[in-house]
């Protein structure tokens, strides 16, 4: 989510600017939060971006691999394709409260950089504002349209689904961007008392259970006959299979966070041993990015049996993530 434009009307307090830096000096006792979405976190949801901890034109977030932009005020947890919607992924209470304020009116239809000014300011699209008392609230943005359950002045408790993961507002992947507040202020949930540096982890976080932060890996993969489009990819419609007769046998898969120098490591074994290991070097760090690897067919079919495929994301001798998948061949 980027910098929503302040506006003057109560509904629009959804919107409000907020100052960027950390809460300074907080209390040795702190308020503990829920996790604010219903998915397995690593597995069929990701961890996106972080708070911006930065208060100039730079960037600067907990894993220091550039998980931010400038004046990103919360954390997205993000579904992978937009086929992922389907799924109805619930938004929830990260703990009791009053909402105070909701939108729910706005299109799942993703951001148009060709019409810039065509939210009006609605960047955070469909979402609702929670007052959980001392000072603390929790803002959430780009849920579904008509998914937002409560009305300003209802009372929640922790888990109280609100809603679902949308497309709505200023945003190009489905996500849920929370906002946490103390007085004000923006906090950090994985780093309360701000960042120093990458050397030391937060001495604490809000969450309960803790949650830790990750600094990338791997959302999706496949076969295919083909190299996929990457809108099909993103859109979550890339082949996931082949036949027998297919003309290639391709593996692709789908990763977040990726930092320059990190190599993804794509790998195909078969039934008669190993078809590809193909080393991919990131250039440039990338948000979201896929890479691909095959092996054309030289012979009338695949070869019948099972077909494993691997996909390891690298950074330096460290493993950021590893997925896997399997195909059966008649």
């Amino acid at each position: 989510m980027t910098r929503p434009t302040p506006r003057t009307t109560a509904a629009a307090s959804l919107l409000a600017a907020a100052f960027l830096c950390p809460v300074p000096a907080l209390s040795e006792t702190l308020p503990r939060f829920a996790l604010p979405v219903d998915c397995n976190l690593g597995q069929d949801c990701f961890l996106q971006q972080y708070v911006d901890h930065d208060p100039g034109p730079g960037t600067r977030e907990l894993t220091c691999g550039g998980q931010t932009y400038d004046g990103h005020k919360g954390t997205d947890f993000a579904l992978a394709t937009r086929a992922d919607l389907a799924r109805d992924v619930a938004v929830l209470a990260i703990a009791p409260g009053r909402v105070t304020a909701t939108r729910n009116d706005m299109t799942d239809s993703g951001y148009d950089h060709s019409a810039p000014d065509a939210l009006g300011g609605r960047d955070c699209g469909n979402g609702l504002i929670i007052e959980h008392g001392d000072g603390w609230t929790s803002q959430y943005c780009h849920m579904a349209e008509g998914s937002v359950l409560p009305r300003p002045g209802t009372h929640v408790t922790t888990g109280t689904r609100l809603g679902r993961i949308g497309l709505s507002g200023r945003t190009e992947f489905p996500h849920l961007h929370l906002t946490l507040r103390h007085e004000g202020r923006i906090v950090d949930p994985f780093a309360p008392d701000g960042v120093n540096g990458c050397a030391t982890p937060p001495a604490r976080t809000l969450w309960s259970p803790d949650i830790s932060a990750s600094s990338g890996g791997l959302m999706d993969m496949g076969f295919a006959p083909h190299v996929p489009d990457y809108d099909a990819i993103r859109a979550g419609t890339a082949p996931r299979a082949i036949t027998s007769e297919a003309p290639a046998l391709v593996l692709w898969a789908f990763a977040h966070g990726g930092r320059q120098g990190d190599v993804i490591e794509l790998e195909i074994t078969g039934p008669e041993g190993q078809i590809i290991r193909h080393r991919a070097l990131l250039k440039i760090s990338q948000a979201r990015l896929f890479r691909a690897a095959g092996k054309k067919r030289k012979t009338d079919r695949w070869p019948s049996g099972a077909y494993l495929g691997r996909a390891t994301l690298w950074r330096g001798s460290q493993k950021i993530g590893e997925r896997d998948i399997t195909l059966a061949l008649p």
